[in-house]
């Protein structure tokens, strides 16, 4: 885009840090935490993962855009960010699945964005001072008047936003852009026995419904603050816990929901949020992180088996305040040794803080969805999982 044609925008943090540079996207102004997204690839992903909703990324990949969107890679209905922060944008992509430019569609859906900043320097400054609340404007360029706006904005601490992504409705899954997504032999094999999956939306991705699905799974989707008795009307062989936004510590009627599903020791499995959710319903805490993790290369494991996993998250869980002899800790983030998993020393429920579903990143992890689904097998065979 020449830079005579483009329209200036400014990014404010809450410590008054200003960067001006030009918008693409939509124009106006919006307000978020700012966190930084590492990875090469997988923007569209990123952009409709609700998990980010609330957040501002900075990504920092030098260039965005350079293969459009299409529909087949939307995480959701539509882009949850406040907002996207690069270095360059490509104004026309060259994919054969590109329908639209990356510009066009956030502007389709009025998020801002602002490109010709330094990310790496942006970047390296939230990671010394930890995530903060920023906002990127093309209507307020006064730095006090929109930096007055970024400090009067709510931490995400405390901050309950599933309420905002989760489904309204009860659903069962079907794919709507039905692309060819298998990459894994294996699960046709289990794909041969039908399992119904009660799905708790906190902000789920697509990808985890089509893994489930791929692996035989009937799937039930549930908002969020769906009481348990509900659930249990559908004789769900399994329980699965979303990932979401937000602070878990905050979603209280998700937490109280799982305390009374792990009462009748059916399956279980939770990804990000939900593996928080799941800790908190076990008697443990979560804390945030002064940055997060968010990228596609993030090592997780234990006792040397180590995978290479796709995580975002801002909240992980306490060590020290887990039930001892309850649950023992099947990963670790082995960037930072903080919990990547946790399995129940006798019920089969397990979870993880990174996202085996990938879409973006490494498929590493995808045995856990095969696990689940062995879990939900042995618990037919017992005679247990439709015991409602």
């Amino acid at each position: 885009m020449p830079l005579s044609d483009a329209i200036p925008a400014i990014f404010v943090l809450a410590d008054g840090t200003t960067y001006r540079g030009w918008s693409f996207g939509a124009t106006g102004t919006k307000i978020g935490e700012v966190v930084f997204n590492t990875g090469m690839t997988g923007y569209q992903e990123v952009l409709t993962d609700p998990s980010y909703c609330g957040q501002i990324v900075i990504f920092t990949y030098p260039e965005l855009g350079n293969t459009g969107v299409n529909p087949e890679d939307e995480e959701s209905s539509r882009p949850q960010v406040q907002g996207a922060v690069a270095r360059n944008i490509c104004t026309r992509p060259s994919n054969w699945r590109s329908t639209q430019s990356l510009s066009d569609y956030l502007e389709q859906y009025d998020i801002p964005g602002i490109y010709g900043i330094d990310t790496r320097a942006l970047t390296r400054k939230i990671r010394i001072f930890g995530a903060m609340n920023g906002g990127i404007s093309t209507e307020i360029l006064d730095e006090a008047e929109l930096l007055e706006q970024v400090q009067a904005a709510p931490s995400m601490k405390g901050l309950n936003l599933v309420r905002e992504v989760t489904t309204p409705n009860i659903y069962e899954w079907s794919d709507p852009t039905n692309p060819v997504w298998e990459f894994n032999p294996a699960c046709q094999e289990d794909s041969r026995e039908s399992f119904t999956v009660v799905a708790i939306d906190f902000g789920v991705k697509r990808n985890i419904m089509r893994r489930l699905a791929s692996y035989g799974c009937r799937v039930i989707v549930v908002p969020a603050n769906t009481p348990p008795e509900e659930i249990l009307k559908y004789n769900p062989d399994g329980i699965f816990l979303s990932n979401g936004p937000g602070d878990p510590a905050s979603v209280t009627e998700g937490i109280e929901t799982t305390k009374a599903l792990l009462l009748t020791h059916k399956p279980m499995f939770g990804i990000c949020m939900g593996h928080q959710i799941l800790g908190h319903a076990l008697g443990a805490e979560t804390f945030k992180l002064k940055f997060g993790h968010r990228g596609l290369n993030q090592p997780a494991g234990l006792q040397q088996r180590v995978e290479i996993t796709s995580q975002n998250h801002s909240f992980a869980i306490d060590p020290d305040t887990l039930p001892k002899g309850v649950v023992e800790i099947s990963h670790l983030n082995l960037n930072d040794s903080t919990i990547a998993g946790l399995r129940h020393k006798s019920l089969p429920v397990f979870s993880v803080q990174y996202h085996p579903e990938a879409s973006p990143g490494p498929h590493d992890a995808d045995y856990l969805f095969e696990q689940f689904v062995q879990a939900m097998r042995a618990a037919r065979r017992a005679g247990v999982a439709r015991v409602g």
